[in-house]
Protein backbone atom coordinates (compact mmCIF):
# COMPACT_ATOMS: atom_id res chain seq x y z
CA UNK A 1 0.00 0.00 0.00
CA UNK A 2 1.42 3.12 -0.76
CA UNK A 3 2.07 5.48 1.77
CA UNK A 4 0.94 8.62 -0.33
CA UNK A 5 -2.94 10.23 0.07
CA UNK A 6 -2.05 11.16 -4.07
CA UNK A 7 -0.18 9.02 -6.43
CA UNK A 8 1.25 10.59 -8.99
CA UNK A 9 0.28 9.05 -12.38
CA UNK A 10 1.94 6.49 -13.97
CA UNK A 11 2.33 7.05 -18.03
CA UNK A 12 3.04 4.43 -20.84
CA UNK A 13 5.62 5.35 -23.16
CA UNK A 14 4.15 7.65 -25.55
CA UNK A 15 1.48 8.71 -23.67
CA UNK A 16 0.76 12.06 -23.16
CA UNK A 17 -0.84 13.62 -19.99
CA UNK A 18 -4.03 15.63 -20.08
CA UNK A 19 -5.46 18.54 -17.79
CA UNK A 20 -3.24 19.37 -14.86
CA UNK A 21 -1.18 16.34 -15.08
CA UNK A 22 0.09 17.98 -18.33
CA UNK A 23 2.21 20.21 -16.32
CA UNK A 24 3.66 17.56 -14.16
CA UNK A 25 6.86 16.98 -16.59
CA UNK A 26 7.88 20.63 -16.87
CA UNK A 27 7.31 20.77 -12.80
CA UNK A 28 9.96 17.85 -12.60
CA UNK A 29 12.34 19.35 -14.97
CA UNK A 30 12.60 22.73 -13.59
CA UNK A 31 12.06 22.07 -10.13
CA UNK A 32 14.35 19.19 -9.70
CA UNK A 33 12.51 16.68 -7.11
CA UNK A 34 9.72 13.93 -8.70
CA UNK A 35 6.31 15.18 -9.18
CA UNK A 36 5.18 13.18 -5.88
CA UNK A 37 7.12 15.73 -3.95
CA UNK A 38 4.71 18.42 -4.88
CA UNK A 39 1.74 16.04 -4.53
CA UNK A 40 2.22 15.37 -0.95
CA UNK A 41 3.11 18.88 0.07
CA UNK A 42 -0.27 19.80 -1.62
CA UNK A 43 -2.37 17.07 0.10
CA UNK A 44 -1.40 18.10 3.23
CA UNK A 45 -1.91 21.81 2.73
CA UNK A 46 -5.30 21.13 1.69
CA UNK A 47 -5.79 19.49 5.25
CA UNK A 48 -6.53 23.07 7.05
CA UNK A 49 -5.94 25.87 3.28
CA UNK A 50 -8.01 26.36 0.87
CA UNK A 51 -6.98 25.52 -2.97
CA UNK A 52 -5.64 29.50 -3.21
CA UNK A 53 -3.60 29.11 -0.25
CA UNK A 54 -1.81 26.08 -1.11
CA UNK A 55 -1.15 27.49 -4.48
CA UNK A 56 0.29 30.27 -2.55
CA UNK A 57 2.30 28.08 0.08
CA UNK A 58 4.06 26.40 -3.19
CA UNK A 59 4.84 29.45 -4.68
CA UNK A 60 6.07 31.54 -1.62
CA UNK A 61 7.63 28.59 0.44
CA UNK A 62 8.83 26.73 -2.37
CA UNK A 63 9.28 28.22 -5.40
CA UNK A 64 7.12 27.28 -7.97
CA UNK A 65 5.70 29.10 -10.79
CA UNK A 66 1.38 30.11 -10.65
CA UNK A 67 0.26 27.86 -13.31
CA UNK A 68 2.71 24.99 -12.20
CA UNK A 69 1.73 25.29 -8.39
CA UNK A 70 -2.22 25.67 -9.53
CA UNK A 71 -1.75 22.20 -11.50
CA UNK A 72 -0.32 20.40 -8.66
CA UNK A 73 -3.37 21.70 -6.16
CA UNK A 74 -6.39 21.08 -9.03
CA UNK A 75 -4.48 17.72 -9.58
CA UNK A 76 -4.57 16.45 -5.72
CA UNK A 77 -7.97 18.37 -5.28
CA UNK A 78 -9.59 16.31 -7.82
CA UNK A 79 -7.68 12.83 -6.82
CA UNK A 80 -8.94 13.26 -2.97
CA UNK A 81 -12.55 14.16 -3.84
CA UNK A 82 -13.10 11.03 -5.97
Amino acid sequence: MSSHRVTAPVLAPGDKPQGPASYFPSIEKTYGQPVQHWLDIAADALDTRTHMEAVSLLKDAHGLGHGHANAIVAYVKAKLAG
